[in-house]
């Protein structure tokens, strides 16, 4: 895949009290037809990506980086409020609450006008002044990447297990992820996004 993608949906980050900070991709549509993968950093800042096909696996370890990457069964399921996340050995449980000015104030833009590089732009500047937070940067294999946010609500409560491990009770995003130019909010949050990931640039000749 050299041109570029688009992919439409939610992005859940959490952190724990044990140190684990997971971020959950939950795509309604993309080129990959729906989906959802996780990625999970441990306290020690190991880095694991779960991914529900192989295919899906490549691309996103293509664009992010990780230590591991694991192909697992992957599933979301959301009632009402409360999303409950299943990927392999990582079962996530969390509860979102209203969402406040700035979530109100994102839902007021139109899907095509958040996708375009231009906005994107002019968002990233007050993005920054949260640790961590960028809106666009350079991904993997020489692709640039677009994060365009449509809404957001506070996650509120969570509950979160690794291979039958306790991580802990909610806590800050911190210290921010590593998997790729930027980190999720170090507030707990769920982000509706769209999401554009740019074409391979050709190497300078």
């Amino acid at each position: 895949m050299r041109g570029a993608l688009r992919f439409d949906g939610w992005i859940a980050g959490v952190g724990t009290s044990s140190g684990a900070r997971v971020v959950l991709g939950h795509w309604v549509r993309s080129p990959f037809g729906p989906f959802s993968d996780v990625m999970l950093e441990r306290a020690d800042g190991q880095r694991l990506l779960l991914a529900p096909t192989r295919e899906i696996a490549d691309f996103v370890a293509g664009v992010y980086r990780f230590d591991r990457v694991r192909v697992v069964p992957t599933a979301v399921e959301v009632a009402g409020a409360v999303w409950s996340v299943t990927a392999g050995p990582l079962a996530l449980r969390f509860t979102v609450g209203r969402r406040g000015p700035l979530g109100l104030l994102l839902r007021c833009v139109p899907g095509a006008l958040a996708a375009r590089p231009a906005w994107v732009a002019l968002t990233d500047l007050p993005a920054r002044l949260l640790p961590g937070v960028r809106a666009r940067g350079s991904a993997g294999a020489g692709r640039r990447e677009w994060y365009g946010a449509r809404d957001l609500l506070p996650v509120t409560a969570a509950t979160a297990a690794f291979a039958g491990g306790d991580l802990g009770r909610l806590a800050p995003v911190d210290p921010p992820v590593r998997f790729g130019f930027g980190s999720v909010p170090r507030t707990p949050a769920l982000v509706r996004v769209v999401t554009t990931v740019g074409p391979v640039r050709s190497p300078a000749r």
